[in-house]
C-alpha cells in the first residue's frame, strides 16, 4: 500500500527543489521530517508540507501507520516556466525566466 501527495505549480525551481527531495529519500517519515526542518534552503519548508499531507493521507486514506512509513519515492519535476522581459542597456530587453515545480512524494510501509 502507498500514499502519496503533490504540491503542483509552485514557484521554485525545480534544479533547488531536487537537492532538498535527495536528502529524504528512502528515510523514515519522522526522520525526514527532522532533516527537513533544520535544513536552510528555500525548498525544506515547502518539501515538508508535501511529506506532512502525504503522512496524513496515509493515516487517514489508508490506515497506515506511522511508525512503519517511509519516504519511498520524492521528486520535484519542472512546470510550466513564466516568462518575464527585463529591460536593458541600449534599448534591449531580457527574458526571465520564473521556473516552477511539480514535487511529488510516496510513502509505503516496510
Amino acid at each position: 500500500m502507498e500514499a502519496k501527495a503533490i504540491a503542483r505549480f509552485v514557484r521554485i525551481a525545480p534544479r533547488k527543489a531536487q537537492l532538498v527531495a535527495d536528502l529524504v529519500r528512502g528515510k523514515k517519515v519522522d526522520e525526514a521530517l527532522a532533516i527537513l526542518k533544520y535544513t536552510p534552503k528555500a525548498a525544506a519548508p515547502i518539501v515538508e508540507k508535501v511529506v506532512k499531507s502525504a503522512l496524513a493521507n496515509a493515516e487517514n486514506n489508508y490506515n497506515m501507520d506511522r511508525d512503519n512509513l517511509y519516504v519511498a519515492d520524492i521528486y520535484a519535476d519542472q512546470g510550466p516556466t513564466m516568462k518575464r522581459f527585463r529591460p536593458r542597456a541600449m534599448g534591449r530587453a531580457t527574458t526571465i525566466r520564473k521556473r516552477t515545480s511539480h514535487i511529488g512524494v510516496v510513502l509505503k510501509e516496510k
